[in-house]
């Protein structure tokens, strides 16, 4: 099959994968070709009940196995651009709050400036690399969506940078692997300094994120895979400043942290993709709950994570409890209750990024409150 377009001729050399889709009334055919060297033609293809075309879109982007080529002509600035996009850095940078502020609420205090300072780029690295398996892991998944995937990219924290810069062929699978190697080795380095423990913890986050993208067309409570993985980051954290850390804050830590993520991040995430899973037949919350009862289960876990945090705040400065915890509640009130319920009134897709977008900053929020009732415990009176 040829195709003379402009003086250049494109050969299709075989599909690559295709996709069909019945809905109602409606058959939709994804079909992905491999043309030439450096382009692949993705063509959707809609039917209605009386086989009439309705729809032809044609597609070209480059082939992202071949990206590295094209790479090497790229000043340095832009390809750092893209492995930082890769990592999802904005997001990444945000998270490192939660192990910081759960130390800091933890000691009432800092720990020792070496440890600060590995535990920093140990953080970093840590979290670069987890981002960045995510896209290794799904890159046939992102292929097959193909660039519809960053419709979804409009007023959405995790595209501040390009999405899936492998699957739109701005890097090779080559460069993300090593990528990803190279900033793990640097996390496994730091965690051993720190304390061997946080090796396991963080291999474990590896190994729980591989199976939380796995499980994408499996079952809608992978979600609680990624509770389990994002707690793994503050979890070595607390083994990084205590050998032995106490277990009643740890439960009340993780458990918080835990329907933080299930409501504010991992739901409406999944919702903003929702049509694009519904054609992949992705298991996700809302795909196999509803809409309505994914945004009532968002409103219950972070109405539990709001009540188990401020205990934490309470219990942590006991002098100042009343402050700590009506801070943090009216934290958790901004920037978790108040998106949530307009996402359950409105259950639309943009109410949706804006509840993901603003839960994100709920860590860091955290940090700040507790940095100034350091301060104020230190310095400060009544």
């Amino acid at each position: 099959m040829t195709r003379k377009n402009n003086s250049k001729i494109i050969s299709v050399v075989r599909p690559i994968c295709c996709g069909l889709d019945v809905h109602k009334k409606m058959v939709s055919a994804c079909i992905i070709f491999k043309a030439n060297r450096n382009v692949i033609m993705t063509i959707t293809i809609k039917l209605t009940n009386a086989c009439s075309i309705a729809k032809t879109k044609i597609m070209k982007r480059p082939m992202p196995m071949n990206a590295g080529s094209a790479s090497k002509s790229l000043g340095r600035l832009e390809l750092l651009k893209r492995f930082l996009a890769l990592s999802r850095t904005p997001h990444g940078l945000l998270d490192m709050a939660t192990p910081a502020f759960a130390v800091l609420l933890y000691l009432g205090g800092f720990p020792p400036v070496h440890v600060v300072i590995i535990g920093l780029i140990t953080a970093f690295a840590g979290y670069t690399a987890v981002y960045a398996l995510n896209d290794i892991i799904d890159f046939r998944t992102d292929m097959a969506k193909g660039g519809e995937s960053v419709l979804t990219a409009e007023n959405y924290l995790d595209s501040l940078m390009v999405r899936h810069p492998m699957a739109q062929g701005l890097l090779s699978f080559r460069q993300g692997i090593m990528w990803t190697a190279g900033w793990s080795l640097v996390a496994l380095l730091g965690a051993y300094l720190l304390n061997p423990m946080c090796v396991v913890i963080f291999l474990l986050g590896a190994v729980l994120e591989t199976v939380y993208c796995l499980l994408w067309h499996v079952s809608p409570w992978r979600s609680i895979v990624s509770g389990f993985v994002k707690n793994t980051g503050p979890l070595a954290a607390l083994y990084a400043v205590d050998p032995h850390p106490s277990l009643f804050y740890m439960i009340l830590l993780f458990l918080g942290l835990f329907f933080w993520e299930i409501g504010g991040q991992n739901i409406p995430a999944d919702w903003s993709d929702i049509e694009l899973d519904r054609q992949f037949k992705a298991k996700t919350i809302p795909v196999r709950l509803g809409v309505e009862k994914a945004a009532s289960l968002a409103l219950v876990s972070l109405s539990i994570s709001i009540v188990l945090i401020s205990g934490l705040f309470m219990m942590r400065f006991p002098g100042w409890k009343w402050l700590a915890s009506l801070s943090a509640l009216a934290a958790g009130l901004y920037l978790l209750l108040i998106p949530v319920f307009k996402l359950r009134m409105t259950r639309n897709r943009e109410q949706a990024m804006a509840l993901f977008n603003r839960a994100s900053y709920f860590p860091i929020t955290l940090l700040c409150l507790t940095l100034v009732l350091i301060g104020l415990l230190k310095y400060g009176s009544f």
